[in-house]
Formats: C-alpha cells, sequence, structure tokens
C-alpha cells in the first residue's frame, strides 16, 4: 500500500490567496472611436483575425482575455464568427495569404462594425512593413476606429483600448 502525503495547509492557503484578477488603472490611452455609428455600450463582441504577425500580440490578447485580466468583465468577448461580431480585432501587417480572408471576414461582418488595429504591425506595419510577403497596409484596406499601438501591447493597453468602446 502506499502513502500520499498532503500539501502543507500553508501552501494550499497561498494557492487560493492570490487575488483572481489584476486592477487596471487610469484613464484609457486612446481615444474613443469617432467614425463609429456602433452602440457597444456594455457589450462588444469581437473576432480577432491574425492577418499575418509573428504572434506576440496574439499572446497579449490571450492573456487579456484570460482570468488574470479577463476582459470579459467590461463586457468585451472573443466570438469564432465575423457573421455573431460587432467588429473585428486584427492584429499584424496585410500579407499576401491573408490579404483574401481578411476581405471575406470585413465583408461578413454585419454593419455598422467597428475595427480595431492591436500591435504596431496592423497600426502601421511596424518591423514587417517592407517585407516581401507584405501585401498591403491594415488602412489601405479599412481605416481602424481604435489603434493599439505596442510591439506587443501589454494586456492592459488592450483592456483600456476595448474599455474605451464599452465605456465601462
Amino acid at each position: 500500500m502506499t502513502s500520499h502525503k498532503r500539501a502543507p495547509r500553508s501552501i494550499v492557503r497561498t494557492i487560493f490567496s492570490r487575488p483572481v484578477t489584476e486592477t487596471t488603472s487610469g484613464p484609457p490611452p486612446v481615444k474613443p472611436p469617432t467614425t463609429t455609428s456602433v452602440d457597444l455600450r456594455g457589450s462588444l463582441q469581437l473576432r480577432h483575425v491574425d492577418a499575418g504577425s509573428c504572434n506576440g500580440c496574439e499572446l497579449e490578447i490571450a492573456s487579456a482575455f484570460g482570468p488574470t485580466y479577463d476582459a470579459a468583465r467590461f463586457g468585451a468577448r472573443l466570438v469564432a464568427s465575423p457573421r455573431h461580431a460587432d467588429g473585428l480585432l486584427i492584429t499584424g501587417v496585410v500579407t499576401r495569404n491573408m490579404y483574401g480572408p481578411l476581405v471575406r471576414a470585413l465583408a461578413a461582418t454585419p454593419q455598422p462594425n467597428v475595427i480595431v488595429a492591436c500591435g504596431d504591425c496592423a497600426v502601421n506595419g511596424g518591423m514587417f512593413a517592407s517585407a516581401y510577403g507584405v501585401a498591403s497596409r491594415l488602412d489601405e484596406i479599412v481605416e481602424p476606429d481604435v489603434r493599439i499601438e505596442g510591439c506587443p501591447p501589454h494586456p492592459n493597453e488592450i483592456i483600456h483600448a476595448l474599455r474605451s468602446l464599452t465605456e465601462l
């Protein structure tokens, strides 16, 4: 018969006494959108489209929507289809392979919608702007309503930008 040792109570207490979420502080660093007529107060359903990024922004988006930063508590949520979305959360430069899928996702998103450019590559092309596989800049295809700068942006910056849309 084997005997199992139990963890000391101090370790168990430490695991369960940590805060579940981090607090956000200060005003949002981005301006609220001015070109969209979407009423997003309290709820924002976004379809994430990776148009050709290095996946740095995707890691930060996953953190922003994960249990530590919990963007859902401010009404923001990622959805699986552009047809169910209020807008698109776009990362990366627009590569030749992703130009078509991005245009189809834009067409499938109900109007009016909101476009959020996340990360330096989506905002201005970033370090990949002059790469051979880049088809165009995002703002040549669609004008973003909100731009989140950073390479990659911190989860708090992503949440602040989304909060500027939901007004929560």
